[in-house]
């Protein structure tokens, strides 16, 4: 369970983009899945650093949250270095890949100003939960099959988003 729970370097990171995107009031950052899936966080964290690279209302216009994301990855590859690491379809989705977010939220704060009040560290600290365990239950299922294959489901049940993932192994016999 210790996993479930945001880490403090996910706390500051977190802090560090809410309070950026305090002045875009289209934008609430709340966590590093659902919250970046309409492009509209990344080009807002990148605009109130960088506002001379793009005009807000224009990227904020736009139909489609894959030209957004689009937009953004286009903009950080260009003038900040950063390479276009996620994909606009992979992201633009109900429950964005967390890990891939806080990959990218963490290559632009490498290059973007970095403050951080303690102000946004205790907002960020006062977020609601979705429950204790952000509802996410593990159940394991181990079933051993001729061979010895084990085959292992793991079932990931959130509020936001449902995952299932099987894997298959197979130990070698010498």
């Amino acid at each position: 369970m210790a996993g479930l729970q945001q880490t403090n370097s996910e706390k500051i990171l977190l802090s560090w983009v809410r309070q950026s995107t305090r002045n875009y009031p289209q934008v609430n950052v709340i966590n590093f899945t659902s919250s970046w899936s309409d492009g509209l966080a990344f080009n807002a964290l990148l605009h109130s650093h960088r506002p001379d690279l793009f005009d807000w209302n224009a990227v904020a216009s736009q139909q489609s949250s894959v030209q957004r994301l689009d937009h953004a990855f286009n903009i950080a590859r260009q003038h900040l270095g950063i390479e276009k690491l996620l994909d606009p379809e992979d992201i633009a989705t109900a429950c964005p890949d967390k890990k891939s977010i806080l990959m990218y939220v963490t290559s632009l704060f490498q290059v973007l100003p970095q403050q951080v009040s303690m102000e946004a560290i205790r907002e960020v600290e006062m977020l609601p939960r979705h429950s204790r365990a952000t509802r996410e239950e593990h159940i394991q299922v181990h079933h051993q099959q001729r061979f010895s294959q084990e085959v292992s489901f793991a079932f990931l049940l959130s509020s936001r988003c449902s995952k299932v993932i099987v894997s298959l192994t197979y130990p070698i016999s010498v």
